[in-house]
């Protein structure tokens, strides 16, 4: 189960919304092992494509990096699909390569209500979690 604070749902919503038509993409932080998301960390898509993202390499290192020096991980991978339902497309799978991290994908094919859902993607398997929001 993905337990989330409210303000960075509302956060990756809005980073989705914003981005919108193309792929919106992400990581939220959190101290290494505690399986507890905490710091929300927009990246740029390096495709600019409302079928596909890619995290920039440059800045995904320097990304990794800050994480490393702070003792954090990546606990949340995201990004959204802008026409289609919050599922995983082959590609997604295909290059999810963080078995310790919750995929949050948003769809923002509804221009008034989002879709977000989580999975769990090991070694190409994918298993939807429940998504508990909380308040702080």
């Amino acid at each position: 189960m993905l337990v989330i604070r409210r303000d960075l749902v509302d956060a990756m919503v809005a980073h989705a919304r914003r981005d919108h038509p193309d792929e919106a993409c992400g990581q939220i932080a959190g101290p290494e092992g505690s399986d507890r998301p905490e710091r929300i960390i927009e990246m740029e898509n390096a495709e600019r494509s409302p079928t596909f993202y890619r995290f920039d390499a440059a800045e995904q290192l320097k990304v990794y990096r800050e994480m490393q020096a702070n003792d954090e991980e990546a606990v949340v991978i995201y990004h959204s699909h802008t026409a289609t339902e919050a599922y995983p497309s082959r590609t997604d799978i295909k290059f999810a390569n963080e078995p310790q991290a919750h995929y949050v994908l948003i769809s923002t094919r509804d221009p008034i209500e989002h879709e977000l859902r989580s999975y769990r993607i090991v070694d190409g398997v994918v298993t939807e979690e429940p998504v508990k929001i909380i308040e702080s």
